[in-house]
């Protein structure tokens, strides 16, 4: 069954900010697509799997932005 979750991200600008963010994402285990909405700052993941927020964090992080706090 796919799990969705939404994180907002702060520090994303452009297309190159999509594309970094996509790529590190979707290099986790499970992942399976992740749309990224850049002008609301915010990166819908979905996994066949639960996620580890943390993991995404850090993903994220590695594209050189931030997961904002719930």
């Amino acid at each position: 069954m796919a799990t969705t979750t939404t994180y907002a991200v702060r520090g994303m600008t452009c297309d190159h900010c999509a594309r970094a963010v996509t790529e590190e994402v979707t290099a986790l285990p499970g992942v399976t697509a992740v749309d990224v909405d850049v002008p609301a700052g915010r990166v819908v993941v979905t996994s066949d799997r639960p996620l580890d927020d943390a993991a995404v964090a850090g993903a994220v992080e590695e594209a050189g932005y931030e997961v904002a706090a719930p």
